[in-house]
């Protein structure tokens, strides 16, 4: 089945007359349950609902894997890393990956007594980091610099240490990399981007090969209470049947905004792995069916980069990524990343890619060489 079908239908239950394709949120903080627990679908709030259910349903169909749904990106990604590590144990990570994620490892598992190695994506760097390691943490393409790395080179070299590979798929979604395919243990993305598209709701999940590893992370979401509401995931199963035809506009318009700024003067770098110069193109061609939305750019200072944002009128200055509207903004304003002042990182949207380009252009031309 191709992607186009298999996101409309992921997850939906069978055809009933009279009923609804999707059927609507479940709010429930208790179920009827008389009797033994065993004999009820359905119990209490915090450790399932139906809505829940199809949902991971449809993530299972994408991701090839059983899924479980979390309350944010961050609270699936903390999940994997209190369920696999203890105290003594070696969790290897990207330096350049996304910055909470180094930080709650740097900070709360560290003072357990977990041993935080870091090493860049680029060039597979984080090879050097797997001796005796338990789990390593991958990020490709990375935020915010987009760097790719070869998931399945390093999967085999983490397996071969004894160490179990997560992957965070975030960037690229489980419609155009496969990490659970390419022999990672476990698939975990924040769903507030690209997946759900929408800029309208925090969620997150984990995917993985092995379903008893899965059901030991199920049971740290169900005690630590790490649990989406009904809404929001309704919100994401929803918006997930137009996944692939936002996926396919966004890298269509994407390739094209990259080129633009690789031609423009004002720009004094660009990165996006789909342009055939890319020092990450020839892995994401391999790995990746799609090379998304997101892209970064120099310009020459910050006072550069306020210029170009406020010459634009479709470029919408805010964070994360993924969604329909074109979004963007200075990224060392955060702090916590080692980037230029006129740095940033753009999410290119599904916009007429016509419109786009001249709005960036006007922005670029006002944004001058410094």
């Amino acid at each position: 089945m191709r992607d186009a079908t298999r996101v409309l239908k992921a997850g939906l239950p069978a055809p009933s007359p009279g009923g609804p394709f999707l059927p609507g949120p479940t709010f429930a903080g208790a179920f009827h349950a008389a009797g033994d627990p065993a004999d009820s679908p359905f119990t209490y709030g915090r450790f399932h609902n139906p809505t829940w259910s199809l949902f991971e349903a449809a993530l299972e169909e994408l991701e090839c894997g059983p899924a479980l749904v979390f309350a944010s990106g961050m609270a699936a990604a903390t999940a994997v890393f209190a369920t696999v590590l203890k105290r003594g144990d070696v969790l290897a990570l990207p330096s350049d990956s996304y910055y909470t994620c180094r930080l709650v490892a740097q900070n709360s598992f560290a003072e357990q007594g977990i041993e935080i190695r870091m090493a860049p994506t680029p060039g597979n760097g984080q090879l050097a980091t797997l001796a005796g390691a338990k789990l390593l943490w991958i990020e490709s393409p990375s935020n915010p610099g987009v760097e790719v790395c070869d998931i399945r080179v390093l999967v085999e070299a983490a397996h071969a240490e004894g160490a179990l590979v997560a992957v965070d798929n975030t960037t690229a979604t489980a419609l155009s990399q496969q990490p659970l395919a390419l022999g990672a243990d476990l698939s975990v993305a924040s769903d507030t981007k690209a997946l759900t598209g929408h800029s309208d709701l925090i969620l997150g999940h984990v995917a993985a090969r092995d379903p008893a590893l899965l059901e030991q992370i199920r049971t740290w979401r169900t005690r630590f209470g790490a649990v989406a509401g009904p809404m929001e995931v309704w919100l994401a199963h929803r918006s997930l049947g137009t996944l692939e035809m936002r996926l396919e506009r966004q890298s269509a318009n994407a390739i094209a905004v990259a080129r633009l700024l690789a031609q423009h003067p004002a720009v004094q770098a660009v990165r996006y792995p789909g342009l055939t110069g890319d020092p990450g193109h020839a892995i994401a061609r391999r790995q990746m069916a799609r090379f998304g939305s997101v892209l970064n750019f120099t310009l020459g200072s910050k006072a550069a980069a306020e210029r170009f944002f406020a010459a634009t009128a479709l470029v919408y200055e805010a964070t994360s990524f993924g969604g329909l509207h074109t979004t963007a903004e200075r990224r060392a304003r955060w702090g916590g990343d080692p980037v230029p002042e006129g740095y940033v990182r753009m999410s290119v949207g599904c916009e007429a890619i016509e419109d786009l380009l001249e709005d960036l252009a006007a922005g670029l031309d006002a944004a001058g060489p410094g």
